[in-house]
C-alpha cells in the first residue's frame, strides 16, 4: 500500500483558534480526518505529524526515504526561513507539495519568500483547508502516473 505523510509545522496545532479570519475555523484533527477519508477512498495509507520544532520535521523529511511515496508540507512560519528543512527536502527522493492555508503571496512582504519552494513539486496556497485536499488530489494523480510509468 502506498503511503503519505503529511507535516505540520509551528503553530499548526493552534488552527481553528488562531487567527481563523486567516487560517478559517477548522481544526488540524477536522482536516487530518478529512483527508484520512480521502486517501482511504483512494487506497493509501496516511501519515500525520505536526511539530513546533525544526529539528523533528528535518528528521521526518530524512526518515520517509524509502518508505513514503509523496510528503504533504505546511511548513508554517519555516517556510521562510529554514535552510535545515530546505536542505532535508532536497536530500531526499520523496516528492513535496508545498501547501498553505493562506495565500502567502498577498500577505506580509517577508512571507512571500518561500525557501523551501525551490525543492518541492509545487506549490498549493491560499484555498484554507481546501488547500491539503488539493495537494492530496494531486499527489493521488501523480502517483497514478508514476505507477503508469513503471508498467
Amino acid at each position: 500500500m502506498s503511503k503519505f505523510l503529511v507535516l505540520n509545522g509551528p503553530n499548526l496545532n493552534l488552527l481553528g483558534k488562531r487567527e481563523p479570519e486567516i487560517y478559517g475555523d477548522m481544526t488540524l484533527t477536522d482536516i487530518r480526518e478529512r483527508l484520512r477519508k480521502r486517501a482511504a477512498e483512494a487506497g493509501v495509507e496516511i501519515e500525520f505529524f505536526q511539530s513546533n520544532h525544526e529539528g523533528a520535521l528535518v528528521d521526518a523529511v530524512q526518515n520517509a526515504e524509502g518508505s513514503t511515496e509523496f510528503i504533504l508540507l505546511n511548513a508554517a512560519a519555516f517556510t521562510h526561513y529554514s535552510i535545515a528543512l530546505r536542505d532535508a527536502i532536497a536530500a531526499v527522493s520523496v516528492p513535496v507539495i508545498e501547501i498553505h492555508l493562506s495565500n502567502i503571496h498577498r500577505r506580509e512582504k517577508f512571507r512571500h519568500t518561500s525557501v523551501i519552494a525551490p525543492v518541492v513539486m509545487g506549490q498549493v496556497a491560499g484555498f484554507g483547508a481546501e488547500s491539503y485536499l488539493g495537494a492530496l488530489e494531486i499527489a493521488l494523480m501523480k502517483l497514478g502516473a508514476m505507477k503508469e510509468a513503471v508498467r
